[in-house]
């Protein structure tokens, strides 16, 4: 991981500086392919001799921006603080990457399904994420534009009470309404 260490108003010591890199530098065993740090320091007066040391450091990796922010009376005390808040919320992020990986359920498709003019493609695969099951209720499309509309959503599937089928109306690009009926 590549570690930077800058100061604001404040000069950064070799010995915090090093202790930051190598501190810093040990969090990727919670979370690998984090690829950058940065650490800034600065110091701010709160009453009239009393200074404290402020601690921000900013992890990037996997996709992710992890950010945490502490002050202490010195350096040294903010790095540990600062690892610490990074510990927890690397984990949390692992354990949210973890349990998205689990959850995602591939679909093969049959080769028997698949029409001779893509046998030689490669296979095509999608991430069924989510799995709804609800009763469909029976209504006109006007019926079911309007709850469409009220859901806010850009589709909406209902039992059409002109045909007895099921049917989905839907929102246009131009704005209009149409509807999928099934045959």
């Amino acid at each position: 991981m590549d570690v930077r260490v800058s100061g604001r108003r404040t000069t950064v010591s070799e010995g915090l500086k090093n202790q930051a890199v190598d501190k810093i530098g040990r969090l990727d065993k919670y979370l690998a392919g984090i690829d950058s740090a940065e650490v800034h320091f600065w110091e701010e007066k709160v009453a009239a001799r009393d200074a404290r040391e402020f601690c921000e450091v900013t992890l990037q990796g996997h996709g992710h921006h992890i950010r945490t922010k502490v002050s202490a009376p010195d350096g040294f005390t903010a790095v540990d603080l600062a690892v610490d808040k990074l510990e927890r919320q690397l984990s949390k992020l692992k354990s949210k990457i973890d349990k998205k990986n689990r959850s995602r359920e591939r679909v093969q498709l049959d080769p028997d399904l698949v029409p001779e003019t893509l046998i030689d493609e490669p296979a095509v695969e999608f991430d069924i994420v989510r799995n709804k099951t609800f009763a469909l209720q029976v209504m006109s499309p006007q019926e079911a534009a309007l709850q469409m509309d009220l859901l806010n959503h850009s589709f909406y599937m209902f039992a059409n009470s002109e045909t007895g089928l099921t049917a989905v109306v839907y929102r246009r690009e131009d704005g209009d309404m149409g509807v999928i009926n099934t045959a």
